[in-house]
């Protein structure tokens, strides 16, 4: 599945169509009438499709998660001629996510994506009764799914998890080795994915601080908001930190971001961000050049257009009822892995991008191994203080 991905990423821009009949010779007309058929089968399958994205309890302006997978989607459709259209629920919740999935199919789209965990439940409900819409998820895990009921997916759903503790930890690491020691990690909420980021981003500060022999002076502070936005109560608990000393703060979690920020531009800290490259549009948000160092990511936009594109060409096979889980995929070539660091815009200077490969390198090789369990904070040589939720 993984290199299945990873080859659409690499051919998509080099040609117009994936799939096309070949290993015929020009005199063998029986196999180049089925192939001539199945590629006509197959354009009138795609030309039926219809493109809906539902965000969850965010919007299409969060600079993060919703954002970046409206923005792949709707970049799809429209490259492809495809009609697109994006729906936001009412409010938080399971009936209002499946009032929106019902009035999207109502309007004839027949291809719905959603990401997050929160659309486990209205899968759940929906897909058996909807059998001929395909439903992308990202980010929703079986784990989610056992907790809506359901123990199998169906074949029209398919859903993509990452390896988040990998992009925390080379956050972590990166950030240790840049030179900062004191560091926090402000979370949306404490579910799997913020936790695998935050636990991975501790286990990358750890090893880094190990490696440089200054553990006894590396500190993290570590928190959740209980929320995916910041607020002031949130700001408050950022203003505290960095105005005793913390640097730099990992904000994992939508736009929780927003309270990191205003409280880093008021004594020069700076914050990381998540899910996508957060560096351009925090900079712009706030006026402050460098105020992002650099961003955990996710292949967000990498894996709704590798999955389109299968689907268009008749390859859905390769999904049908199946959850993947995306990490590293090259240890020679960090941007085509499905998570990473952007080295175009990050603003550190003694982390070196050979630096950043030597560790994508180790962590592919296995060379270094990061836990992705969720059960308890990691054990550490450097100080980590835990903080009760702030919300």
């Amino acid at each position: 599945m993984k290199k299945k991905l990873l080859s659409v990423l690499l051919v998509a821009s080099m040609v117009a169509t994936m799939f096309v009949g070949c290993g015929s010779s020009s005199s063998d007309s029986a196999s180049d009438a089925t192939a001539t058929t199945e590629e006509g089968a197959a354009d009138a399958a795609a030309s039926d499709k219809k493109i809906a994205m539902i965000t969850d309890s965010g919007d299409i302006t969060d600079m993060s998660f919703n954002q970046t997978t409206y923005e792949a989607s709707k970049a799809f459709a429209e490259k492809n001629g495809v009609d697109f259209q994006y729906y936001k629920p009412t409010e938080d919740s399971d009936d209002a996510r499946i009032a929106s999935f019902e009035n999207a199919v109502t309007d004839g789209y027949n291809v719905i994506i959603v990401p997050g965990y929160l659309f486990a439940g209205m899968i759940a409900q929906c897909a058996a009764d909807y059998p001929n819409v395909t439903i992308i998820a990202l980010d929703c895990s079986q784990g989610d799914f056992e907790g809506a009921g359901m123990t199998e997916l169906p074949e029209n759903v398919c859903s993509f998890t990452y390896q988040e503790e990998l992009a925390g930890y080379m956050a972590g690491y990166a950030a240790v080795k840049e030179g900062y020691k004191k560091l926090g990690f402000l979370g949306g909420m404490a579910v799997p994915a913020v936790i695998r980021y935050g636990f991975g981003f501790v286990q990358g500060c750890n090893d880094a601080a190990v490696e440089l022999g200054n553990a006894s002076d590396v500190e993290v502070n570590y928190v959740y908001g209980g929320q995916f936005y910041g607020d002031d109560a949130i700001t408050a608990q950022m203003d505290t930190w960095y105005s005793n000393g913390t640097e730099v703060v990992f904000a994992c979690g939508g736009g929780i971001y927003t309270s990191a920020c205003e409280a880093a531009t008021k004594v020069d800290g700076k914050v990381i961000g998540v899910d996508v490259d957060q560096a351009g549009t925090i900079e712009n948000a706030y006026g402050v050049e460098g105020l992002c160092i650099t961003s955990a990511m996710k292949g967000l936009a990498a894996t709704v257009d590798a999955t389109l594109t299968d689907l268009f060409a008749g390859n859905w096979s390769n999904y049908a009822g199946k959850i993947e889980n995306l990490g590293i995929v090259s240890g020679t070539d960090p941007s085509l892995n499905y998570v990473q660091l952007p080295t175009d815009t990050w603003t550190m200077t003694n982390f070196t991008v050979d630096d950043y490969k030597a560790l994508v390198a180790s962590l592919n090789d296995g060379t270094i191994k990061v836990s992705n369990s969720t059960d308890a904070m990691p054990s550490t040589e450097i100080t980590v203080k835990e903080f009760d939720n702030i919300h």
